[in-house]
């Protein structure tokens, strides 16, 4: 072990909406917060070509713009942005205790406070196809996407309620929905299996997986194959959206904080705070329900002020 470098009062681990939004609180409150942005700077919006539904932007802005307009506002109340990832932490169990915090397996810190937004990572199919298009028309997120293929061909691949949800959601604004389906049955609860096959525009194929995207800079259609038969069938779609699920980025924490059983990290009632003292968690790292832009920094913005307030009782202890 290294030795320790320096002390923070409050650490951010993780940027995107959450971290940003409550490094923009933590330092109006003079909390001098430092954040370590993680692999991906600015978080899943980087990977976003338009966000129309974030409050504030009328026309609109791409995702990456969006995002470093969110870190140089944290930075204009004197938000300390550092491009690095939190490899191991040490939670203490005490209130007031020093959480010890290592950084790119070298840096050793202490924080006071921590504010978790390390975020969530849409699940992939991982084939080149489809990697290629993300943003040029393969979307995870048909709720923040769909609204640009309305009255077009789109597909959804998932079988899940989120995937049942995602592709009733599509069917109200889009001409099609073509939902693959990879097993001989859906996963989703029957109420939502009910509104998939009640709803006209929605074919769904069982036993059934994405073979190839086809497209050159946009998605152009689908090359599908029954996994049964291999039996494979070409359709012409503008969209296609992947809903097989979110990984948490919580591996760091096992052990530590409290989780549910996918690896979200569990939170107190309506506040941030986990199960340890002065550490507190905000943004789709905690959140499974809805996972939007606007909803994470509302978490953010929250997860600052109860770091605030738990600041202060150690000072007025």
């Amino acid at each position: 072990m290294s030795q320790v470098i320096e002390h923070i009062k409050c650490l951010i681990v993780g940027s995107g909406p959450a971290g940003y939004t409550a490094a923009i609180y933590a330092a109006r409150a003079d909390l001098k917060p430092v954040v370590y942005t993680g692999l991906e700077p600015g978080g899943q919006l980087t990977t976003t070509t338009e966000v129309d539904n974030f409050p504030g932007y009328p026309e609109g802005i791409d995702g990456p713009t969006m995002m470093v307009q969110l870190q140089q506002q944290a930075e204009r109340f004197g938000t300390d942005v550092r491009i690095g990832m939190v490899t191991a932490v040490d939670f203490s169990h005490e209130p007031g205790g020093h959480h010890r915090v290592t950084v790119d397996n070298s840096i050793e810190l202490t924080a006071e406070s921590i504010i978790i937004s390390t975020g969530a990572t849409a699940k992939y199919l991982g084939l080149p196809s489809e990697q290629k298009l993300r943003g040029g028309g393969v979307s995870a997120c048909a709720v923040c996407d769909g609204f640009f293929y309305k009255g077009q061909d789109v597909a959804i691949v998932g079988a899940g309620d989120t995937a049942a949800e995602e592709a009733t959601y599509l069917a109200n604004i889009c001409k099609s929905v073509t939902m693959l389906v990879r097993k001989d049955a859906m996963r989703a609860s029957k109420a939502m299996q009910h509104r998939v096959t009640a709803t006209p525009n929605i074919d769904v194929r069982y036993n059934t997986e994405v073979d190839e995207v086809l497209g050159d800079m946009v998605v152009e259609g689908l090359r599908m194959v029954n996994n049964q038969t291999g039996v494979k069938e070409d359709i012409a779609i503008t969209g296609l959206f992947i809903a097989i699920g979110h990984k948490p980025n919580t591996d760091i924490f096992k052990g530590q904080l409290d989780m549910d059983d996918t690896g979200y990290l569990m939170t107190k009632g309506k506040s941030t705070k986990t199960n340890m003292p002065g550490v507190f968690a905000c943004g789709d790292v905690q959140d499974k329900e809805y996972r939007q832009a606007v909803t994470a920094a509302g978490t953010g913005c929250m997860a600052a002020l109860d770091a605030e307030r738990y600041l202060a009782t150690l000072e007025s202890a």
